[in-house]
């Protein structure tokens, strides 16, 4: 039985984990270290640590990983493999080659497209019609290393980063499952990515989040689905912030901004090509609301350019 060391955070992690615990034994698990959250800014347990806690498992949280004797601490505890899902630290040579099998990614896109740190948000946003996941064992690049396996998953219409999340977290858990015990007995070896294809997925702004009408109505919807839940899409109306849950490309034509019609169907914007209908919307210090109970509150004129152009 191999002894597996797990490294994770987020709730992304969580299935990779779970997966980890019928894979082998796991000797260890490795988390960022525990963070104030919430306005009371109460201290809050990672979610992998959270599901490590309940399982019994040993926790690690390492302030650094480079520079210190972390690698050492690793060596101790003999592990076979290193399991890696969405730690959130870059992790050093010392490290990465302290397992006997060294230390496995997984990683949620088919790579080389999309390496870094947001890789769903991107995959929606670039209008991709698949994504994926793959097992890559670890390299000292940012998702550079050789591909153990990989899985498809297609992207819906209608997905958004946090229906892809969970879909992609269960297909992690998946492909770490049959070819985790593969790589482990040789019988699966890692290819080299190629050289072509290779996409940059960047964390994600706050402003990456905000409208700009200028870009064409499908682009926006993209982005839309893609900030969904964090940081949304959003613009400013009457010096207030205006946040657009959701939406649907229409087929409008006006000047970039411009109010085309406002009935309980929705609020059509004109883009830079073809127009936004606005479906479901929130002004700064309201609830969520559907058009036809944001317009009858709040009236808004064909013709008019509310909203502020970014």
């Amino acid at each position: 039985m191999p002894r597996i060391v797990f490294m994770g955070t987020p709730p992304f992690a969580v299935k990779s984990l779970e997966a980890c615990l019928g894979l082998g034994e796991v000797i260890a698990v490795v988390t960022q270290p525990d963070k104030p959250k919430g306005r009371g800014q109460e201290v809050a347990f990672s979610a992998v640590k959270t599901f490590a806690v309940s399982k019994g498992l040993p926790v690690l949280q390492p302030l650094k990983l480079r520079g210190t004797d972390f690698a050492s601490q690793l060596a101790a505890l003999s592990p076979d493999v290193a399991v890696v899902t969405a730690y959130g630290k870059i992790l050093p040579k010392d490290v990465l080659e302290t397992p006997t099998h060294g230390c496995v990614n997984v990683h949620a896109s088919l790579l080389p497209r999309f390496r870094g740190a947001a890789p769903i948000q991107w995959a929606i946003a670039c209008g991709d019609e698949k994504t994926g996941v793959c097992l890559m064992r670890m390299d000292e690049g940012m998702d550079t290393g050789p591909v153990i396996d990989r899985a498809e998953l297609p992207i819906g219409a209608h997905d958004t980063s946090a229906t892809l999340h969970d879909a992609l977290a269960a297909l992690g858990g998946e492909v770490l499952s049959r070819a985790l015990p593969r790589y482990l007995s040789g019988e699966l070896k890692p290819v080299a990515q190629p050289v072509e294809g290779v996409v940059m997925a960047p964390m994600i702004k706050k402003e990456d989040g905000a409208l700009d009408f200028t870009k064409s109505a499908v682009e926006l919807e993209r982005r839309l689905r893609a900030f969904t839940p964090w940081p949304g899409a959003f613009t400013k109306l009457d010096g207030a912030l205006f946040k657009v849950h959701a939406a649907t490309v229409g087929g409008g034509v006006g000047e970039p901004g411009t109010v085309l019609s406002a009935s309980p169907v929705g609020i059509e914007v004109a883009c830079g090509q073809g127009s936004l209908v606005f479906t479901s919307v929130q002004l700064e210090g309201k609830r969520v609301m559907t058009a036809q109970e944001f317009l009858s509150g709040k009236k808004l004129l064909a013709g008019t350019r509310p909203f502020v152009m970014t």
